[in-house]
């Protein structure tokens, strides 16, 4: 088992984060940050690009793209921050890189990083037969776990057993994206644990329990329904295949090794939660950028914990989870250029209608100056799903206000339309939440061909996008 990945990360992690404790790096009280209102449509294109790669290259040159998707990130990313600097000045692209990396980026490659390391030290021994009563339970018990341990923790968790319950069945495709659209998103729901937006909810003010009320029988729906058109799909494959391929991993108890990890899991959480509850008022500055003492502490202690998990975890048990740093290392790399790509776009976005995305902008908004919360949902989550669902949905939060308590009283409905849209439509595509790309980078490691984003697509189109259109005239409406 290779460790270079995520030493490379932690140590990446780390130096960042040590930066927190250096006074300002530069003079003077004013960021140097772009206004989104200089800002064209043409700024959009390295996004557009990076995406089209994602989408395109795997299929067209698999062998290149295996060996320089991180290269190609690097690529796109530069396309934005070069002409930054020659066009904006050197210290306004310093400070947008340093601004993206220490409060989106490295927190969240880190959590993402301390649940991906400790999951992957739970290993559930044993085998259950994938029939379609097994794998419809599955996914509902994921679907419940995302809520209260992330999407990213829920998915980590579950998918390589998933994997074995199904390593006899010729068509099982369908269980991995139905596992995306459940346990990778819709789940997550539930509480700011579950998904980045509501956590970024909750840093704002939006209390701990409001998504759990709000969102619950939105969630409800859509599990009930993904749920009931799985298991007639999956009857249907399962009938056809009449079983005649000889089960490599025959049913057998299931008991769960490396429990350490489940105690190290509840730290993450505890960890996660007291970030947003625990404000001593302590501040850094770098370079313009103001870390809050309790976010820089929460990093570092998802860092040890991964440390912790490391030490504690036998390599047996990693090497029994067939765990590996492949999905970790390309979600970090594909995020890293699309974080800093997708930098203009927010910045456009952010100054409303004195922006080039002012069309789309004046949607949200009817002729009596009350939000519409038709528009918020699609908006939020159309740009969820190609944009990252945690800033799109901070975008749209503040153009509803920004008042956590107006929003969560005479404006409720607005709030739940943001925040269903952008934990639900991030299942749109492969990159519409990391999770996503996790999955798909998993089970492509164990020889299970996925479809491409295209493909993946073509699914969330013809289930999900109808799916959305009925909770419009149920919720938003």
């Amino acid at each position: 088992m290779k460790r270079h990945a995520p030493l490379a990360t932690l140590a990446l992690a780390v130096a960042l984060l040590a930066l927190s404790a250096l006074p300002a790096l530069a003079a003077g009280t004013d960021a140097p940050a772009i206004d989104g209102r200089k800002l064209g449509l043409l700024w959009i294109a390295p996004f557009a690009g990076i995406l089209l790669s994602i989408a395109v290259m795997p299929l067209a040159v698999p062998h290149f793209w295996h060996h320089h998707f991180g290269k190609v990130s690097a690529v796109w990313a530069l396309l934005v921050i070069v002409p930054f600097g020659v066009i904006h000045g050197v210290p306004t692209a310093v400070y947008e890189v340093i601004h993206l990396m220490l409060l989106d980026y490295i927190p969240f490659i880190v959590l993402l990083l301390a649940l991906f390391t400790v999951t992957g030290g739970i290993h559930i021994k044993g085998n259950l037969h994938g029939s379609p009563s097994m794998n419809t339970a599955l996914l509902a018990i994921g679907t419940v776990l995302a809520g209260w341990m992330g999407t990213t923790g829920a998915s980590m968790l579950l998918i390589r057993s998933v994997i074995r319950a199904n390593d006899d069945r010729r068509h099982k495709v369908h269980v991995f994206v139905f596992f995306i659209f459940l346990v990778s998103n819709i789940g997550g729901a539930l509480t700011p644990l579950g998904d980045p937006p509501l956590f970024l909810g909750f840093l704002k003010g939006v209390s701990f329990f409001w998504t759990t009320t709000h969102l619950f029988s939105e969630m409800l729906v859509c599990a009930i329904i993904l749920l009931a058109i799985f298991y007639l799909m999956d009857s249907y494959w399962y009938r056809k295949e009449g079983h005649l391929k000889r089960d490599p991993t025959p049913e057998s108890p299931v008991r769960i090794e490396g429990g350490i990890n489940i105690i190290l899991l509840a730290a993450v959480v505890g960890v996660v939660l007291a970030s947003g509850t625990w404000k001593p008022g302590v501040t850094f500055s770098v370079f313009h950028v103001t870390l809050e003492l309790q976010h820089v502490l929460r990093d570092l202690s998802l860092i040890a914990i991964c440390a912790l998990s490391l030490k504690l975890t036998t390599r047996k048990i990693r090497t029994d989870n067939s765990f590996s740093w492949g999905p970790m290392a390309e979600v970090a790399k594909l995020f890293a250029g699309i974080f800093i790509t997708i930098a203009p776009a927010i910045a456009i976005l952010k100054v409303g209608m004195d922006g080039a995305m002012a069309p789309l902008v004046a949607l949200v908004t009817n002729p009596d100056g009350q939000p519409n919360d038709v528009w918020y949902f699609w908006l939020t989550g159309i740009l969820s799903s190609f944009l990252d669902n945690a800033p799109t949905y901070l975008v749209f939060f503040n153009l509803a206000g920004g008042d956590p308590i107006n929003l969560m009283g005479p404006l409720a409905s607005t709030l739940a339309a943001i925040s269903a849209a952008a934990v639900f439509m991030g299942a749109n595509t492969y990159i519409g939440n990391a999770p996503n790309f996790m999955v798909k980078a998993v089970v492509e490691e164990s020889g299970i061909r996925m479809p491409s984003f295209f493909g993946y697509m073509a699914w969330s189109m013809a289930i999900l996008v109808p799916l959305f259109v009925l909770l419009t005239f149920i919720f938003f409406l």
